[in-house]
């Protein structure tokens, strides 16, 4: 690390548990961030502070009024713009010594079996299942953790998976074909902005661990949180041996 990396990211190496070497492992890493909204901006933004070396922002979305009750990467000035340029002017501001890459179409499994390899881990925060379904494939079809969130009114949830491994689930163990016809939006129900950010911060912070390769992550558990109460529970998740994605009889 250069003299200015090592002042600027000084409480990192200061950790036992990352120290120079985990540091430098997050500068060699490159993490896929779908979705710049309410979980991909804070997430999007301490990735950068924390020094991950190459992000790629993947919205087509642009930035509207609505999204800035909680959408932090995000500022009055940028409304009409795309979400992820918007999210990269912020990260730039934070953090000018990293690369941020920008993709601002649709993400279909072409693009994703150009993009992920490249990824050193993918971190998830659209706000549909056929995004979901099609970001989980392409992770476990090339070997990349993918740690996933989400929230809506008061509740969040939030897991690491790695179903390219032989004993880990995938995102698809989790959830049927049948999510794809289901659920709310926040645009329909609402959202406590408070919320988004802390699934989003935890996802982070599983993807800061993942690259640099301490702690304990929530590969094989589901994290649920319950603002209204402020709660979280744990749910045990396992391997599906009929997954379609990553069960014995998976089509890839």
């Amino acid at each position: 690390m250069t003299p200015e990396q090592q002042e600027r990211y000084s409480r990192h190496t200061n950790l036992k548990e990352i120290g120079e070497q985990g540091q430098q492992a997050l500068l060699d890493s490159t993490v896929l961030i779908v979705g710049l909204g309410g979980l991909g901006s804070p997430a999007a933004m301490y990735l950068a502070a924390a020094g991950v070396g190459r992000l790629i922002f993947a919205d087509f979305d642009v930035v509207e009024i609505s999204n800035l009750q909680r959408q932090v990467a995000h500022n009055s000035q940028r409304v009409g713009e795309l979400k992820s340029h918007s999210a990269k002017a912020t990260c730039t501001a934070l953090n000018p010594g990293i690369t941020i890459d920008t993709i601002d179409s649709v993400l279909d499994a072409e693009s994703l079996d150009e993009i992920v390899p490249q990824c050193s881990a993918v971190l998830e925060g659209s706000d549909n299942f056929p995004t979901r379904f099609a970001v989980n494939e392409a992770c476990v079809k090339h070997g990349v953790p993918l740690i996933s969130g989400a929230a809506i009114r008061f509740d969040g949830q939030v897991s690491v998976f790695a179903g390219h491994k032989p004993d880990a689930p995938c995102y698809r163990c989790l959830y049927s074909s049948d999510a794809e016809t289901a659920g709310d939006t926040c645009a329909l129900t609402g959202v406590l902005s408070p919320v988004v950010g802390m699934i989003g911060t935890v996802q982070t912070t599983e993807a800061i661990k993942v690259l640099a390769g301490f702690g304990k992550t929530l590969e094989g558990r589901l994290l649920l949180l319950d603002g209204l109460s402020m709660e979280w529970r744990e749910i045990q998740l396992r391997k599906n041996p009929k997954c379609p994605v990553c069960g014995s009889n998976a089509s890839g």
